[in-house]
């Protein structure tokens, strides 16, 4: 077990030593940060369009259309009577950037609501909806109005419902939402696809590169293949371990932080960061996320590690590591799938397989309430997936790290096995 031990200690430090490392985990945090403050500065930086409401309308609807366009945060309108050249000179204008663009109603949009727009920016979904929103709500009510019903009265009827959702889960309610529960188990699965996936991948690395230089042949004289392979795979795991709690501090530190860092950027009043609520998490999913977070890098590691010992270069490696990538992003693609449906016979199914387990299983206990009992099943099928393929892969690795010359076929793959 010494052997083991040198061989973890010696991957460990080997990688934390480097600087790309603390690049990584630096950048981790600069991201989680860019994830919170961005989308709120790139709200705000689109600035007031100024246009102009093209009025042929009767009774000056135009008037109103402009007052109502003015009073948000998009639009800044003025009412232009129509009359002849009138158009050209606007175009003009949009040409000559003295405009954004303007509002075309003709006199017949009350009876038949259609309007047009033009403008030097017409790709914008966000400000053509607010156009569409503003008119429609203002035809809306001159319609009213012309058949003797008080808009004011459908307005209150048509007050939009607020339906509060809240999860049970494993016997009580909380006060998670749907919306916090899709952005959990979201979070989760990227999560665990990009770290099972980018360790796993640096296993790999580690195995070609000693294998490119030689050093197999040394370190094959002082311990057996296994253990090489046992060792390289929890010393990359100590280290994402590592990166992961320093992520995971950050990211608590910034969501304390993140109305304070808003407002030193000028993105909010008192109230700042308080749009957006991290959902709380409980110890339960935590546990859950780190043991199904070990079972499917010790599993893909294995394999990674195999796939490495088989290849000559670099570019072999990357192209037998696509099958294994595959298998991993079933999972991954089939988020809306687990989400949507936690109990289905599809989500059963993804999170009792060993392959597709690690991101099925955080997903479905996050998004739905799943029983102790099944996900023990899963983790016990997990770490039997563990075991097989870890002994499939001890056997080509075993084989493979010495191994100079052409890819071996799948069919040498098997006789690498049964030797």
């Amino acid at each position: 077990m010494h052997k083991v031990w040198a061989v973890i200690r010696r991957e460990f430090i080997e990688r934390v030593r480097t600087k790309w490392f603390w690049v990584a985990t630096l950048v981790g945090p600069l991201f989680f940060a860019a994830i919170m403050v961005i989308p709120v500065l790139m709200a705000r930086s689109g600035g007031v369009r100024q246009i102009a409401v093209v009025d042929d309308t009767p009774n000056e609807f135009g008037t109103r259309v402009a007052e109502e366009l003015s009073t948000g945060r998009s639009f800044r309108a003025r009412r232009v009577e129509a009359g002849l050249g009138v158009l050209d000179s606007l175009t003009a204008a949009v040409e000559a950037k003295a405009l954004d663009g303007f509002l075309i109603l003709p006199s017949d949009v009350v009876e038949t609501g259609r309007a047009e727009y033009r403008g030097s920016n017409v790709s914008s979904m966000q400000a053509v909806e607010d156009l569409q929103r503003g008119l429609n709500r203002l035809i809306v009510k001159a319609r009213l109005e012309r058949e003797g019903v008080n808009p004011a009265v459908v307005d209150r009827a048509q007050i939009r419902i607020l339906l509060d959702t809240k999860k049970i889960s494993r016997g009580r309610t909380t006060a998670e939402s749907a919306g916090g529960s899709f952005i959990m188990a979201y979070i989760m699965a990227v999560l665990l696809f990009m770290a099972i996936l980018l360790y796993g991948v640096n296993v790999m690395s580690s195995v070609l590169e000693e294998k490119t230089n030689r050093i197999m042949e040394v370190l094959v004289s002082s311990l057996k293949p296994f253990e090489m392979m046992l060792g390289k795979v929890l010393g990359a795991g100590s280290v994402s371990l590592l990166q992961f709690l320093i992520w995971a501090l950050s990211a608590r530190l910034l969501m304390s932080q993140r109305g304070a860092l808003l407002r030193a950027m000028g993105a909010g009043g008192e109230n700042a960061g308080g749009g957006f609520q991290m959902p709380p998490i409980p110890g339960s999913t935590i546990a859950v996320f780190l043991a199904f977070f070990l079972g499917g890098f010790l599993l893909y590691s294995a394999m990674f590690a195999a796939v490495g010992a088989m290849s000559r270069n670099e570019q072999e490696a990357r192209q037998a590591q696509q099958p294994v990538t595959f298998v991993l992003m079933i999972a991954y693609l089939s988020i809306f799938a687990l989400t949507n449906d936690p109990n289905s016979a599809f989500s059963r199914t993804l999170s009792m397989v060993p392959f597709t387990s690690p991101i099925a299983m955080p997903v479905r206990w996050t998004a739905g309430s799943l029983p102790l009992g099944e996900v023990l099943i899963s983790v016990a099928i997990l770490i039997a997936g563990i075991a097989g393929v870890t002994w499939v892969a001890a056997r080509i690795y075993r084989v493979g790290i010495l191994m100079t010359g052409k890819r071996p076929t799948l069919k040498e793959l098997v006789r690498w096995v049964r030797a």
